[in-house]
C-alpha cells in the first residue's frame, strides 16, 4: 500500500456527524416553502451533493424556488445548524496523530465554504488542516471533482497514489478517481455501500480507527 503524504478529507459523514443540523435546517426550509408531506428518510439524500441538487431533484423545485429554499436552509444553518454537529469518535486523536507524523491534510466539501470554515474552526480542526475548500454561494463550484482539483492546483500537488481522498459518498470517490488520486471509502458515514462499490474505491474503512490505520501506515 502507498505511504500517503497528503490527505484530503470530506467533512460531513467523514469527520463530523451533522445529521441533526442538516435535518433541522431542511425542516425549516421546507416549512418556509409550505412543504409538509415528505419521507423522513429523505434527509440522508441531502448529505453529500449540493443543496441545489437536493431541492431540485428530490422536491421538483424550479430554479427560483430552489434558490429560495437554499436561502431558508442557510438562514437556519448559519444561526444554529452548523453547531448541531459533532465529530465522530476518534477523529481528534486521528488528526493529532497524523499531524504529528507530518501528514499534510486538507478538506474538500460540497458544503458552502463559509459554513464549512466555521465548523472547522468551531471544532479546532484548523490546527491540523492546511486549508479547507468548499462550494461557492450559488452552488456553481460545487462538484467534488472540481473542489478536489482546486486543492491540488492551489497547493501545486501532483496527482499520485501517495495523495488520497477520503469520503463517505460516491461523489468523494469519483472525485478522487477523476483527479488521479488514491481513494478511501468510509462505511460509517451517509453514503450507500452499493453506490460506493460502483465507484471502486481503493480501500475501505469500517470506522475511524481503521481509517487511521490506513492513513498512518
Amino acid at each position: 500500500m502507498s505511504k500517503f503524504t497528503d490527505i484530503i478529507f470530506d467533512l460531513d459523514g467523514t469527520l463530523t456527524d451533522n445529521t441533526q443540523g442538516i435535518g433541522n435546517s431542511l425542516k425549516y426550509a421546507l416549512g418556509q416553502m409550505q412543504i409538509e408531506d415528505y419521507p423522513t428518510d429523505i434527509l440522508k439524500q441531502f448529505i453529500g451533493p449540493p443543496l441545489q441538487w437536493g431541492f431540485s431533484a428530490l422536491f421538483g423545485m424550479n430554479e427560483r424556488n430552489t434558490e429560495l429554499a437554499v436561502g431558508y436552509f442557510r438562514e437556519y444553518y448559519a444561526e444554529k445548524g452548523y453547531i448541531e454537529n459533532e465529530p465522530y469518535p476518534g477523529v481528534f486523536d486521528m488528526l493529532e496523530e497524523l499531524h504529528t507524523a507530518g501528514k499534510k491534510m486538507y478538506i474538500a466539501t460540497a458544503k458552502y465554504e463559509k459554513y464549512a470554515q466555521k465548523i472547522m474552526e468551531h471544532f479546532g480542526f484548523d490546527k491540523y488542516i492546511i486549508q479547507l475548500f468548499g462550494a461557492d454561494y450559488g452552488g456553481r463550484k460545487a462538484s467534488k471533482t472540481g473542489i478536489i482539483g482546486s486543492v491540488l492546483e492551489t497547493h501545486q500537488i501532483k496527482p499520485s497514489p501517495e495523495i488520497v481522498m477520503v469520503g463517505d459518498t460516491i461523489y468523494d470517490i469519483e472525485g478522487g478517481n477523476d483527479n488521479g488520486l488514491s481513494t478511501i471509502a468510509v462505511k460509517y458515514g451517509f453514503g450507500k455501500e452499493t453506490d460506493l462499490q460502483k465507484a471502486e474505491p481503493d480501500f475501505w474503512a469500517d470506522d475511524v480507527e481503521e481509517l487511521f490505520e490506513l492513513l498512518s501506515s
